[in-house]
């Protein structure tokens, strides 16, 4: 009988230490990620200021977030951002994906070449990339001292072709990853299918057309969903690389909700502002899982 007892004593601390191990960081992550996430949204509520307040003015936040100019000019410039961003990512991601599926020699050098950026910040990232492009020091005093002199590469400083500058850096440290994401799903596919289509004579555009990037699709949903939540919440490689600037040329929605909160001391639209773009997210997030469970059952 005490054996039986022993045995179930066990049986349920097995069961149970996992539970109570996680305890404290679920905890956690209940009160500083969930618990903050809701007090902004009911910030964006009130009349907070400088401080957060608890006057309560329903709609009247939202009511001015949409009437200022520099809110209708993070989103424009958002738009600009996150179509390139995305779009220059997928394709040179995929591409890169491809060449390195050839089975080409030094395969492992290159694919850690092309990951390495993903593993530096975006503070890291912007702060490279604003060397890099300073006319005063960059690249085009490096052209200009080698003989170009009419050469010049002023966009991080040119209110038309600043937000350009955001694209090529973030680009540049994401589309390694999502050349991963896609290098698994190509990897994955079945080679049994690929060799009866080329015994049928279906050259490598058709094959590539017909059935590997078909077969890609999930990739290529996984890929969007990633780099537009990245999009959404660019913060650091704006603040790194132009600071917003020049003017407002490359100010977005994170940069925007920031400076309202922060320098501005009109916390309520700030909240307003961050609680539009935690529902965008979540209007991109919510049907993926959705998809993924229903996939699962």
């Amino acid at each position: 009988m005490a054996l039986s007892t022993n045995a179930d004593f066990k049986t349920r601390l097995q069961s149970w230490l996992p539970k109570l191990v996680l305890s404290p960081s679920l905890a956690l992550v209940l009160v500083f990620v969930y618990g903050f996430i809701l007090f902004s949204v009911y910030l964006s509520f009130t009349d907070s200021r400088l401080l957060p307040s608890f006057g309560w003015v329903g709609w009247e936040n939202y009511s001015k977030l949409w009437r200022l100019s520099h809110w209708e000019i993070s989103l424009k410039n958002m738009g600009v951002f996150a179509a390139l961003y995305i779009g220059i990512c997928t394709m040179l991601g995929l591409g890169l994906a491809i060449f390195l599926d050839q089975k080409i020699r030094g395969e492992g050098m290159i694919r850690t070449i092309y990951l390495y950026p993903m593993a530096l910040s975006f503070i890291v990232t912007g702060t490279a990339w604003k060397w890099f492009l300073d006319p005063g020091i960059g690249l085009e005093n490096v052209i200009q001292s080698w003989g170009w002199t009419s050469f010049e590469f002023d966009w991080i400083k040119n209110r038309d072709y600043a937000i350009y500058t955001v694209v090529l850096a973030a680009v540049w440290q994401t589309s390694g990853f999502v050349m991963a994401m896609f290098l698994a799903g190509l990897r994955g596919i079945d080679n049994e299918i690929l060799k009866a289509a080329q015994m049928d004579g279906a050259s490598n555009w058709n094959l590539y057309r017909r059935i590997i990037i078909p077969q890609l699709r999930p990739a290529f949903l996984s890929a969007f969903v990633i780099l537009s939540h990245l999009a959404i919440k660019t913060f650091d490689l704006v603040i790194a690389l132009t600071g917003g600037g020049p003017g407002r040329a490359t100010e977005l929605p994170a940069t925007f909700m920031y400076s309202y909160t922060f320098s501005r001391n009109q916390m309520g639209i700030g909240a307003a502002s961050a609680t539009i773009m935690l529902m965008t997210i979540a209007a991109i997030m919510i049907p993926y899982l959705y998809a993924e469970l229903r996939e699962k059952k």
